[in-house]
């Protein structure tokens, strides 16, 4: 028996089971991840019928859209592909832009300090179909309808699942304000449960009709001999040209929303290039400023000149370090991030120079945090001069002497508020990361169209002098929190990931990144493993609470005494929770034996299938 024991205790660390809640996935041909197990369902099937990835991820969209975990159709997705036989990252911008008449004029004379966080004033135009059909005809291979088959059986009926439906119970009494969302969230209205319930059939005939609309004119289209890509074009214009577009306009409207059917009509999908940083080796890739993205890549350009390795995994000096890097990079994202489209132009190259990193690198504190961290002057380091530096004095930040009261649970919904991921890769090479969102629960539904409108329109400011870049304009974008990330290594696929959380998203995912690069851990392992969360940033959604709360720190529960004492040593008010990030759903590439490793969080619903 000693000698067993003994054996046992000096066998290789690599021999012994993960020490997860989740197994990693293994998958030989293709992986399939996103927010709920019907939803991964649907993109496995897709695999099994012979599609790509990106069919697989338009399936899996459109599964999630209808099941509105935690989003509908009319939102807007962000996603990131890469392509294997161009061997490069393509970025899809499908997000919606505020409405003709959405100016700041018109927020403040209703009263709004922001836009506001739902109704039909909330909706900026609806992105997600139009980037469904566009990566679906310039990547897929298969038609619109096998892949929106699994979705429309979805709609048709199906069981839904607690966490949804307890969600539509608790927002009920909003609900209730829209005629068309109350008809289709509400079927027992007057009863003491006016939701559905768990496991009941969850029927969405409006939804259906659009989705068998778009269907109807592929196929129209097929039988005048358009080819593949034209017939799924024919199908978008439908919806953003045709009759379903009249009906969104009419119910939008008729409930006070100001999307017109030239909004609609003038609206694209935007194909774009990347942005990436190399970080020892690892390129890593976000989208662009439109989106939060490039302040993880900000974290990394300061956090590769420092010896995170030595420090050790969630130390105190390593929470420290990277949440003094994680401010830095926030406060220029508050000031400088915007719509690359519509003028004036963000000053990115110089936010992410490596010049511009060393810069900022000087403002780590060693011993206690920075309350007083303002966005930088990225300018000259793309050899201009800033002209918002009026603005900018005016981001005197904290002095550390104010009181600044702890996050309740108000303000915690608002940096959390949710949304979903989707994630998938195949053999042939093709892998695609997606963070869609927008239409949540409790959504306005536009008219008989069973399509939720977006809620993104409030992260958008109305007062240039928080940000002048995102001033919201008519035909403009806002500033979104929502940010798929890809990473090659020696010019291969080496990592895809995503997460849900609002503005936890970027913080979340570096520290996962960071897991696995610096710590060795695996896919899986660094989904689960603990993070910490700062505050110290304006909040990008809702609410009346939308200022930075510098100091407070959130620890997940099973933190060390000893780091406690360390942290509020260095002046961080601690908060502590069981669950410290949203799910993180993540593929990494096994190179070395030709297979794929999957990630998925334990923390919610999220799912994944291989094979």
């Amino acid at each position: 028996m000693k000698n067993a024991l003994l054996i046992l205790f000096v066998l290789p660390l690599g021999l012994v089971a993960q020490p997860t809640q989740k197994p990693v996935l293994h998958g030989k041909n293709w992986m399939a991840i996103t927010g709920k197990p019907l939803a991964a369902t649907a993109g496995a099937s897709l695999f099994q019928k012979g599609g790509n990835a990106v069919d697989a991820a338009c399936a899996m969209l459109a599964a999630t859209c209808t099941m509105w975990d935690v989003l509908s159709w009319g939102g807007e997705t962000q996603a990131l592909i890469y392509h294997p036989k161009l061997k490069k990252v393509i970025g899809i911008n499908a997000l919606g832009v505020a409405p003709t008449g959405a100016t700041p004029e018109f927020f403040k004379s209703k009263g709004y300090d922001f836009p506001p966080e739902y109704g039909p004033l909330a909706a900026v135009t609806p992105g997600t179909p139009g980037g469904l059909c566009t990566m679906l005809a310039e990547y897929g291979t298969m038609s619109l309808s096998e892949v929106l088959a699994p979705a429309l059986e979805l709609a048709a009926g199906y069981p839904i699942e607690a966490q949804t439906a307890n969600s539509i119970e608790r927002e009920k009494k909003r609900i209730k304000e829209w005629p068309y969302s109350s008809k289709v969230f509400l079927p027992h209205k007057g009863q003491e449960r006016e939701a559905p319930e768990a496991g009941e059939i969850f029927v969405q005939a409006d939804l259906l009709k659009t989705l068998q609309k778009m269907v109807e004119a592929e196929k129209a289209a097929l039988k005048k001999g358009k080819s593949r890509k034209e017939a799924i074009y024919a199908a978008y214009d439908r919806f953003y040209k045709g009759d379903i577009a009249d009906e969104f306009v009419r119910g939008c409207q008729e409930q006070g929303g100001l999307i017109t059917k030239q909004d609609l009509s003038n609206w694209k999908v935007l194909i774009e290039e990347p942005l990436q940083v190399n970080y020892k080796g690892i390129e890593v890739y976000k989208l662009s400023q439109w989106t939060q993205g490039p302040m993880l890549l900000q974290s990394l350009q300061l956090l590769k000149q420092v010896d995170l390795k030595s420090m050790g995994y969630n130390s105190a000096r390593y929470i420290h370090t990277v949440y003094q890097a994680l401010n830095l990079s926030f406060a220029d994202r508050d000031f400088y991030y915007g719509d690359p489209y519509f003028p004036p132009a963000e000053p990115i190259k110089g936010l992410l120079s490596e010049s511009y990193a060393r810069e900022r690198l000087k403002f780590l504190l060693t011993e206690k945090n920075d309350p007083a961290i303002v966005p930088g002057d990225p300018y000259p380091h793309q050899g201009e001069v800033n002209p918002f530096k009026k603005e900018l004095e005016k981001w005197t930040g904290f002095t550390g002497t104010e009181v600044v009261a702890a996050p309740d649970r108000e303000y915690l919904d608002q940096v959390w508020r949710g949304t979903t991921s989707v994630e998938a890769a195949d053999k042939e090479g093709w892998v695609v990361s997606i963070t869609p969102s927008g239409g949540w629960i409790p959504a306005c539904i536009a008219g008989e169209t069973g399509v939720g409108m977006s809620q993104r329109m409030q992260s958008f400011v109305c007062d240039a002098s928080l940000n002048p870049f995102n001033v919201v304009a008519p035909g403009k974008r806002p500033r979104v929190t929502l940010t798929p990330t890809l990473a090659l290594k020696e010019g291969k696929p080496f990592l895809s990931f995503a997460v849900q959380g609002g503005d936890t998203q970027d913080q979340n995912l570096l520290q996962f990144f960071l897991n696995m690069v610096e710590f060795g851990m695996n896919v899986q392992e660094a989904a689960e493993a603990p993070n910490f969360n700062t505050y110290q940033y304006w909040l990008s959604l809702g609410g009346k609470d939308r200022k930075p709360k510098p100091g407070h720190l959130l620890l997940h529960n099973s933190t060390p005494d000893w780091i406690r004492k360390e942290l509020r040593d260095k002046g961080y008010i601690l908060r502590f929770e069981p669950r410290t990030s949203g799910p993180i759903n993540a593929i990494w590439f096994d190179w070395k034996h030709g297979s794929f490793w999957g990630g998925s969080s334990n923390h919610g619903e999220d799912y994944g299938i291989g094979w």
